[in-house]
């Protein structure tokens, strides 16, 4: 009885901790170049919980095991600005800012212009060029962005944006503030990104999908919930009907 009652609060964990997941996402339905994030679960055999010299054999004890979560990285939708400041991430690319705490990653094209000319994401963290930051003069006109990041205006090329890409971008953390950080070093994106000038990628999330799961994960908290409450209710019968024997 105990087991059972372990075994279903370890799914109540794991059930919370996709719930927490899910609710994310969803709250981050309109945040640009979003990735969704999904919930991995592995299920543990407790090797301890074996009695083979008996007739029946006991079974071993299944529970759920919380292996984090992986980034979806699919493209989400890209939507047509026609704003010169505004690009669109394609490919398995990020984009190098500069946080407080060293070089992060985004997604977010919503790029703009700060009180000292430098080209910052809507959140405020400087991009990173190639040669360095890469700052506007407030008399310079014709701003534009390349495909491959480079910065002009009508003196010429200003810089490049720094897009890299990684070996497994899957392991990459949330930081907050739309930003990734990575224990892996990070590579030139080189071919596999390319921004797309005058557009936003919008998140990946896919609503509908969202709240399936999260109907899904709320009936099955429900039926773990009742399974233990009844549980409880059998061990506490069991410890009465011992009391009356003795």
């Amino acid at each position: 009885m105990q087991n059972a009652l372990f075994v279903g609060v370890s799914s109540q964990v794991a059930l919370q901790r996709e719930l927490d997941v899910i609710a994310n996402n969803m709250a981050n339905l309109s945040t640009t170049g979003f990735k969704a994030r999904n919930t991995r679960f592995e299920e543990y055999l407790m090797p301890v919980a074996s009695a083979d010299s008996f007739q029946a054999p006991d079974r071993r004890v299944s529970y759920v095991v919380d292996q984090g979560t992986t980034l979806d990285l699919s493209q989400g939708p890209i939507e047509q600005t026609g704003n010169p400041l505004n690009v669109a991430v394609k490919g398995p690319a990020f984009i190098a800012v500069q946080a407080a705490g060293g070089e992060r990653y985004t997604r977010n094209g919503a790029l703009e212009l700060n009180a000292q000319g430098q080209i910052v994401t809507s959140d405020g963290y400087p991009v990173v060029g190639e040669g360095g930051p890469i700052a506007i003069n407030s008399q310079e006109t014709g701003l534009a962005i390349g495909p491959d990041g480079t910065v002009s205006t009508n003196l010429g090329i200003r810089g490049r944006i720094k897009l890299v890409t990684f070996p497994d971008p899957r392991r990459l953390t949330n930081e907050g503030g739309n930003l990734y950080a990575s224990r892996d070093p990070a590579r030139p994106a080189g071919r596999d990104g390319r921004l797309e000038p005058g557009a936003l990628e919008r998140s990946n999330v896919q609503p509908v999908l969202e709240m399936t799961r999260l109907m899904d994960v709320n009936r099955s908290y429900t039926t773990v919930s009742s399974v233990i409450a009844r549980l409880d209710d059998l061990r506490g019968t069991a410890i009465r009907r011992l009391a009356d024997i003795a």
